[in-house]
């Protein structure tokens, strides 16, 4: 059946579609051009532009960087962080969120309230660095995953995804003498699948673009991530033009520098861009859920 619109809500309609339109070539010409610029040869690059002919596309810098062992051992690092500090992340998040979701649980508001003030005052990178070294993590893969895995906003949504599960089951289970570990590995966790994806999908793009902590606490090379490789390459290749005598050496620092960085961004956002789809309905069922409950 066809719905008969008025002329007020036809002129809604056409703006709205205008802006969506905008909104979408905003978000997609930027990675049009980028995807583009990391099949084009440098030279022609920075000379013409873009190009959509083919005989101007060069694979040269996707063979430069996956010729590089540092870059590979960083991608490899990178994968290892970021499911590390998501399962680690969710799984403490989980078992902080749902004692404070049971009813009757004595102390939840002393606890949630401690978790909340430490969202607004924290000890400084000082205080961080110490107690990591103190801890003996330094230098260590723990450095980049326990630090992190603590997420209060990740406990608040948690929390509040449980309290939208209705009381009946939880008496229906204690009635078939369920005991409290039963239920919520039986009960809890079967239903708990749209914010356990949720919460896996932040700490895993979360940890994936992160590079602070690892140049804080990482000394060794072969223990770097992703992003501090592609940062430790992009600087060394932006030569200051005071230092180099030679224009046509500085020129060739530039190409090379313009063909790493486009297909260095092409290559640290393939992981996201292949996980999402696997995680968007479970990714839009629970923040909608977390939010309204």
């Amino acid at each position: 059946m066809k719905i008969k619109h008025s002329r007020v809500d036809r002129m809604i309609l056409g703006v709205n579609n205008i802006f969506l339109c905008l909104a979408v070539l905003i978000v997609l010409v930027p990675l049009v051009y980028i995807v583009i610029a990391s099949f084009m040869n440098p030279t022609v690059l920075l000379n013409k532009g873009i190009s959509f002919n083919v005989s101007d596309w060069s694979l040269k810098g996707y063979k430069t960087i996956l010729s590089n062992d540092a870059m590979v051992r960083g991608f490899m690092n990178s994968i290892l962080y970021s499911v590390g500090f998501a399962i680690i992340t969710v799984m403490v998040s989980i078992c902080a969120a749902y004692p404070l979701s049971v009813n009757g649980f004595v102390g939840k508001n002393v606890f949630m309230t401690m978790f909340v003030i430490t969202m607004f005052f924290g000890g400084g990178l000082i205080p961080t660095y110490l107690l990591v070294k103190n801890l003996g993590m330094l230098n260590t893969v723990w450095a980049i995953l326990l630090p992190g895995a603590i997420n209060v906003w990740n406990i608040i949504l948690a929390r509040t995804f449980f309290k939208g599960i209705p009381n009946e089951l939880y008496e229906a289970a204690r009635v078939d003498g369920a005991s409290d570990l039963l239920i919520f590995f039986k009960l809890v966790l079967p239903l708990s699948k749209p914010i356990i994806f949720v919460l896996a999908l932040y700490a895993f793009v979360g940890q994936w673009n992160s590079y602070f902590d690892a140049m804080i606490y990482l000394e060794d090379p072969n223990l770097h991530p992703l992003q501090l490789v592609l940062r430790s390459i992009l600087i060394q290749n932006q030569a200051n033009p005071g230092m180099i005598s030679d224009q046509l050496a500085m020129a060739e620092l530039k190409k090379l520098s313009e063909m790493i960085k486009y297909s260095s961004i092409v290559i640290s956002s393939l992981p996201l861009i292949v996980m999402y789809p696997f995680f968007q309905k479970y990714f839009e069922k629970g923040v909608m859920v977390g939010s309204l409950k």
